[in-house]
């Protein structure tokens, strides 16, 4: 996870499969962050989660607001972009790791009343995310076609 005010920062997660990127930006405030998570509940591994917490989304989610907000963003005013949550694997679909991870977002979401912008999840395609800082642009990236700007 990265949360920056910094205008020269442009913030990238690379090759989202079964994991989710959340990308959230306030242009009053102009703080915009990036979180890449990878599994849905911290307790599939707790000793993982206190270590790295933004592995998980019930811990790294949190977490990516509450840093944004430190820095000045207010959640009324967020743009919230999500990507991810491929079949590229587990093509058959036993483990549904990129569903669980977008079904854990959405249940957060709802609870806490986070409205997304935008969303590209599913299928069986890697993506990437970029945020820039300065003008709060947010580009995916699906593997075998062209950056778009949302």
């Amino acid at each position: 996870m990265k949360v920056s005010n910094d205008p020269e920062a442009t913030l990238v997660t690379y090759s989202l499969g079964s994991c989710i990127g959340v990308a959230v930006y306030d242009p009053a405030a102009k703080v915009g962050g990036i979180l890449h998570y990878l599994l849905p509940d911290s307790g599939l591994h707790e000793a993982k989660a206190g270590q790295n917490p933004f592995m998980f989304a019930d811990t790294g989610i949190p977490r990516l607001f509450k840093t944004a907000y430190q820095l000045g963003a207010k959640k009324q005013r967020m743009r919230v972009v999500v990507a991810g949550g491929a079949q590229i694997l587990d093509q058959k679909g036993f483990f549904n790791i990129g569903k669980r991870n977008h079904v854990a977002l959405k249940k957060m979401f709802w609870k806490n009343n986070v409205l997304t912008d935008y969303e590209d999840v599913g299928g069986m395609v890697n993506r990437t995310v970029k945020l820039e800082i300065k003008t709060g642009d947010i580009f995916i990236k699906v593997s075998g076609s062209e950056e778009k700007k949302i």
